[in-house]
């Protein structure tokens, strides 16, 4: 192409072939969220213990976030519409596989196994998009669409759940899975073009090994800390982990075609708003778990009422998402980051000062609304400040912070929130019952209630209301830290950000 030539326009097939992309990447989202609503189910049905319970919900983003940036290098080599092809099939057969799962165990390895295939569909859409559309302003539309595709997964999950969950067995939040990869490998190889780069470097299967095992070994043992204790085992384990992720990093420095850049941490730029990304996404995800279970066994909603009680926080965040680049245009970019982050701050304060449905749907509002600017406007950060041979690089590592941050979120905070839950229950046991039955009740709310509706009449109200109570400041508790981690990741960014010029930064279409 000549120097004085114009880009060449997509034509209706590759519009269609972005719709086709955009809905393994709705669906891929969705699993993030779709199950929050079933915790209650599958408490009662498949009696899990409380790290079970959290294996359950975070294993898929520990996976999708260990094998992003693998499945990227993986798509230069054998070829990304392949490579999506092949993780569209085994998303579906996991999917399966989750929804016929009649044990805890089982559950947990499909989550795994949909985990895996998940990594497959971000890199290879986004490199799909970027070969698809050459027209700067069309490609960044594509670009927007793909970014509201997972958006309106993560957004509408829980009311998607919610509204399975009221007709059908629990299982249906993975069926829904099925229909929707087939389409796309049905019409992938007819919309989609195929592209390999004969350059890309070698996928360091070293590296994929260390960084799964310094992910999962980290959490695992920080778990165990918080339902067993401090302990020599579970700090080895932890120990472990840590150092493992060292080893990581070191080889990551060292060889030609790393899975992780570290050269994309010299951009303060970069930095700051990576680490407010993945905060924000730490302290949402681990207060949103509790909220979901507040909504069904505090307040004793239907499944489908608490996906509606959720919705006005999705609307605010899509609101917010729109409203956010107007903003950035009117100001400094991290200043608006700076701002929202205050607000979001504020509305973890909010929750964990309101009491009940009209304390709770407000405090969601005000978070989702100042947390908006860090998705939008922070990944716009991410991606236009990396130098243009990296920018490929820079956006894998925001999806993977993204899942990551989200993962460790429903671990830390989690674990933290159901120490103080069981704390908060052993002190307020009630008299007459046996003591024995606390390790049952303690080990997540939707046992409790399960135990409670077993006992007769007194004695089955009193021990509700002490495990419902004690849920309610275990959700206090987790908004504060959620609070704390958002003010901090505000802190990050002002001090990092302070005399850097963001408007000067590179931009690439």
């Amino acid at each position: 192409m000549s120097p004085l030539s114009s880009p060449a326009r997509a034509t209706a097939r590759e519009w269609t072939g972005l719709a086709v992309l955009a809905l393994p990447c709705l669906v891929y989202a969705m699993d993030l969220t779709v199950l929050n609503l079933a915790l209650p189910v599958l408490s009662r049905e498949l009696q899990p213990s409380s790290a079970q319970l959290l294996w359950i919900l975070d294993i898929y983003g520990f996976f999708v976030a260990g094998f992003l940036i693998s499945m990227g290098t993986l798509g230069d080599r054998i070829g990304r519409r392949r490579l999506l092809l092949l993780g569209a099939a085994f998303f579906a057969f996991a999917s399966a596989l989750a929804a016929l799962a009649h044990t805890a165990e089982l559950l947990i390895a499909a989550r795994a196994l949909l985990g895996l295939a998940g990594a497959t569909i971000a890199p290879s859409t986004m490199a799909l998009i970027r070969n698809m559309f050459h027209e700067p302003g069309q490609r960044q539309f594509a670009i927007g669409v793909w970014i509201a595709a997972f958006s309106l997964g993560s957004a509408i999950g829980p009311l998607v759940g919610g509204v399975l969950l009221e007709y059908f067995h629990w299982g249906s939040v993975f069926w829904l899975n099925v229909p929707v990869m087939a389409l796309t490998l049905a019409l992938g190889p007819r919309l989609l073009p195929e592209y390999r780069d004969p350059a890309a470097g070698r996928l360091d299967l070293a590296s994929v090994a260390l960084s799964l095992a310094a992910v999962l070994l980290t959490i695992y043992g920080l778990k165990q800390l918080a339902e067993r204790g401090l302990a020599w085992s579970p700090v080895a384990v932890t120990l472990a982990g840590l150092a493992v992720g060292a080893l990581f990093l070191r080889r990551q420095g060292r060889i030609d075609y790393p899975l992780l850049d570290l050269r994309l941490f010299r951009h303060a730029p970069f930095c700051a708003a990576l680490a407010a990304y993945a905060l924000t996404c730490l302290a949402m995800f681990g207060v949103y778990i509790f909220i979901t279970q507040y909504l069904q066994l505090v307040l004793e909603l239907t499944p489908l009422a608490a996906g509606l009680a959720t919705l006005p926080w999705a609307l605010s965040f899509v609101a917010g998402s729109l409203l956010a680049p107007q903003l950035a245009a009117r100001w400094p970019r991290a200043r608006v980051i700076v701002v929202g982050l205050a607000a979001a701050a504020l509305g973890f304060g909010l929750l964990a000062a309101g009491q009940g449905l009209w304390g709770l749907v407000p405090a969601t509002v005000v978070m989702a609304l100042g947390m908006a600017p860090v998705f939008t406007i922070g990944n716009e950060i991410i991606i236009t400040t990396a130098p243009p041979e990296r920018a490929g690089a820079a956006s894998a590592l925001s999806e993977t912070a993204s899942e990551f941050s989200g993962a460790l979120g429903i671990a830390l905070l989690g674990s933290a929130g159901m120490v103080v839950y069981r704390l908060g229950l052993g002190a307020a046991w009630p008299q007459g019952l046996d003591p024995a039955a606390l390790a049952a009740a303690g080990a997540s709310l939707g046992g409790a209630v399960h135990l409670a509706e077993s006992l007769p009449g007194a004695a089955g109200a009193a021990l509700l209301q002490a495990a419902q109570a004690s849920f309610a400041q275990a959700l206090q508790v987790i908004a504060v830290s959620g609070a704390v981690t958002v003010a901090v990741a505000a802190w990050l960014v002002a001090r990092m950000l302070r005399g850097v010029d963001l408007a000067a930064a590179p931009q690439h279409g």
